[in-house]
């Protein structure tokens, strides 16, 4: 996610989900309880010498048996943590997935949303994956909101499909149905993403002075707890996360999802354009999961099928 140059998502046209209804998620709280296993530490039996596409692996990475994985590990069902501490998630699940095919663990490291794509740039990690939109501004290099070169960018492989949604408190809508109706009201949302550029945009579109009063949060969990708290109107993340939220807060008695979802576009694990060979055997890695069934176990697990991808795109976003 730079704040505005690196969010979850951009401001565009609206779209209808794509992505499973709230029901559908229901197996994920049924998931945690039974105990998902930290996918970060489980290495897979396969080494690099028997791995079907170790060799398409950059050398350096081949022989360290590592890829360093940027991630903010708390933006649930996507990555998070669970009650025993574990690393869990859509993304650690295909990080495992992926490392089988090319005989590496994928090491997942935390970090704020907002701090991932400087990490990349500056080597700490070798790829970002983090429920990342992949957009058009971030494979060149151009802050969101100045229009301003501040990169080299990165490339994309484009791996889920999500949108952005609208909570509020459960029974308290306020008559909020679409992004209008939050002029005069306050939301509260996790700095860089794209409901925090949805909401600036919006804003501006506001007449008679009622703007959208935004108060933006280092994570998702805390903005939640703002709302919760009685301290806003309403909320806005992606959809699996607007979802699970609405799921499992306060047993389901916490919040409501409010109108349709926006935006629907792809996530997508960021790397370095100096690095094509390592974006390359990503994408390989991803094509393969995706043919032997192995993606297709992982999004039925967490409930968001809808989301699911047919190929490894790269640079798919718009």
């Amino acid at each position: 996610m730079t704040a505005s140059s690196i969010c979850r998502r951009t401001v565009g046209k609206s779209a209808k989900s794509r992505i499973a209804a709230v029901g559908t998620i229901a197996v994920v709280g049924s998931l945690l309880l039974s105990g998902c296993g930290d996918q970060t530490n489980d290495k897979g039996s396969d080494s690099v010498s028997n791995a079907p596409l170790a060799d398409k692996l950059p050398k350096d990475i081949r022989d360290a048996g590592v890829i360093k994985v940027g991630s903010d590990i708390a933006y649930p069902p996507v990555e998070f943590k669970d009650k025993s501490g574990n690393t869990v998630g859509i993304d650690p699940d295909l990080g495992e997935a992926l490392g089988k095919q090319l005989g590496v663990e994928f090491e997942f490291e935390n970090g704020t949303f907002d701090t991932l794509l400087g990490g990349l740039r500056s080597k700490r990690y070798q790829v970002a994956m983090s429920a990342m939109t992949d957009t058009k501004n971030r494979q060149e290099g151009v802050d969101e909101e100045t229009g301003k070169k501040v990169g080299d960018g990165v490339d994309f492989i484009d791996y889920f499909t999500a949108g952005v949604s609208i909570y509020t408190k459960k029974g308290d809508d306020q008559g909020i149905k679409t992004w209008a109706d939050l002029c005069g009201k306050k939301i509260v949302v996790q700095r860089g993403t794209v409901s925090h550029d949805l909401a600036k945009a919006e804003s501006k579109k506001c007449k008679g002075g009622k703007k959208i009063a935004i108060e933006q949060f280092d994570n998702d969990q805390q903005a939640q707890t703002r709302l919760r708290s009685g301290g806003a109107d309403a909320g806005s993340s992606d959809f699996p996360v607007a979802a699970y939220a609405v799921k499992t807060s306060g047993g389901g008695k916490d919040f409501e999802l409010v109108g349709e979802q926006v935006e629907a576009a792809p996530y997508g694990i960021a790397v370095s354009k100096k690095n094509p060979e390592l974006r390359d055997a990503i994408q390989a890695a991803l094509d393969a999961i995706i043919k032997n069934g192995d993606y297709e176990k992982i999004i039925k697990k967490w409930g968001v099928e809808d989301g699911a991808v047919e190929k490894a795109e790269i640079n798919g976003g718009k």
